[in-house]
């Protein structure tokens, strides 16, 4: 399927249109979190940009301006508002249930792709040039892949400088700056302060971490969720699959912590994710996960955050899948007792697919014989998944033999760039990979959100949650 030939998921109107503009407005004048990322609004007369729910005076219609993104509100010359914090919101849902050449490059861009190879990288891994790619992003959202990127590494230099103690120029370049001169700049234009009294303007506990925020103590973070999110079954899910040595899940139901190791483009890292009790009605309709993120190297803070944004999916729109599933009479009252349940993705795509194909026990006995060793463990996590290409030298015979051959060499691409449709044929070419393990691959190493498997009775009314509902039968215990 082309990449230009699904435009989005059902029921999302686009930015434009007087009507369009005007329900905007409605929830901008409601301050409904519901849209928080989905969009952004300016203020012309005072120069500032905002989330929808940012609890300021409503401004007057004519005076407001809408975004699609806060790099298109940055490009136009307006700067984040300091009460609502129009950075800190989830990414918009869009970009992972998209699987056109937007929602990818979006994908890639979140990774950091366009900091570490440039818009040349991330024009290469989406297989397109620089030029259609940029025209793309411009198009339909206002800011090209540079702007895009750019917005991203101020939001990690304001995390870093408000939950951190490390120094203003090591932040530069931990975010991804290429200098201390751009850092400022973007910083000035961004905020409309210095690094200097934007750290200074952290909120309390943002400055009580930073006291005891290092590199070493690790970076604390609060991953930011929209609507309802039902943490029990996500962090059910990680104990079973916990392998040891690069996973563990410790605490008792409800107040869990998962850490895990992570292997990362500048260097390792290691991280812990506090489970948090339901928001359910009548709660605010958002929350966050507790983060903490310890880094060999900080230029990986933004690659992390998005690698557990993905595992726990915390880019999910809730409101949009309760209201297509709740709409089916067989689903309607598993939504109402699990609203927002999610469908977790993967830190790890290769790994995950390798996972997927041998089971826990076989996956904890290749981490033993073939897993990279931390140079700093810490306590039971000691290594790093094994990469496909190690596994591929090391066991090099059967389904896995051929799996990690494919991974290693590029044949099967699981990347969050990577085309669904192009990976899904390749995984069905991998010899003696059945249909259901191929399944399982493409709803959690490439968050596909409408994966049917075989067997169960899955029916196109469920499209394009079919993903979700799945999870919502095997959580009631319909569907092993």
């Amino acid at each position: 399927m082309s990449d230009f030939r699904q435009p989005g998921p059902p029921g999302r109107r686009r930015l434009g249109g007087v009507k369009d503009e005007d329900s905007r407005y409605e929830a901008v004048r409601s301050r409904d979190a519901r849209f928080d990322g989905v969009f952004f609004f300016a203020v012309e007369t005072t120069g500032i940009y905002c989330r929808p729910s940012c609890p300021a005076v409503t401004p007057k219609r004519h005076n407001v301006r809408f975004f699609a993104t806060a790099a298109a509100a940055q490009g136009s010359g307006f700067r984040a508002c300091r009460r609502c914090r129009p950075d800190a919101v989830p990414g918009s849902a869009e970009w992972n249930v998209r699987a056109d050449v937007v929602g990818r490059a979006m994908r890639l861009i979140a990774d950091g792709v366009v900091d570490r190879e440039g818009v040349a990288g991330l024009a290469a891994r989406l297989g397109y040039s620089a030029r259609q790619v940029q025209r793309q992003l411009t198009g339909e959202l206002g800011a090209g892949p540079v702007a895009l990127a750019r917005a991203q590494r101020a939001h990690a230099a304001r995390v870093l400088l408000q939950t951190t103690g490390l120094p203003v120029t090591e932040i530069a370049f931990a975010s991804g700056f290429a200098s201390v001169r751009q850092f400022n700049d973007t910083v000035r234009a961004v905020y409309a302060t210095t690094p200097s009294e934007l750290r200074a303007c952290a909120p309390r506990r943002g400055r009580a971490a930073a006291r005891t925020a290092t590199p070493s103590a690790g970076i604390p973070l609060r991953l930011a969720h929209r609507g309802p999110y039902q943490a029990g079954p996500v962090f059910d899910l990680l104990e079973r699959e916990a392998v040891p040595g690069i996973e563990e899940v410790s605490g008792s139901a409800g107040t869990r912590t998962y850490r895990r190791t992570l292997r990362l483009p500048y260097g390792t890292g290691i991280a812990a994710v506090a489970e948090r009790p339901h928001t359910g009605p009548g709660a605010h309709p958002g929350g966050w996960l507790d983060a903490r993120v310890h880094l060999t190297d900080p230029r990986d803070l933004t690659t992390a955050v998005q690698r557990l944004r993905r595992l726990f999916d915390l880019d999910a729109d809730p409101y949009a899948v309760d209201e297509r599933l709740g709409a089916d009479a067989r689903l309607a009252p598993l939504v109402a007792a699990r609203p927002g349940l999610r469908s977790p993705g993967a830190a790890d795509p290769e790994e995950l697919a390798v996972r997927a194909l041998v089971g826990r026990d076989e996956a904890a006995r290749l981490v033993e014989c073939y897993g990279k060793r931390l140079d700093a463990p810490c306590g039971t996590l000691t290594h790093l998944f094994p990469e496909a290409a190690v596994l591929a030298g090391a066991e090099p015979g059967g389904t896995l033999g051929a799996l990690t051959a494919a991974l290693a060499d590029g044949t099967v691409r699981l990347g969050p760039g990577a085309d669904r449709d192009d990976a899904r044929h390749a995984l069905a070419a991998v010899p003696g990979l059945d249909a259901r393990t191929i399944a399982g691959i493409r709803t959690r190493a490439l968050g596909d959100p409408d994966v049917a498997p075989p067997g169960p009775d899955v029916p196109d009314t469920w499209r394009p949650w079919r993903s979700y509902a799945l999870n919502h039968l095997r959580a009631a215990g319909e569907l092993e």
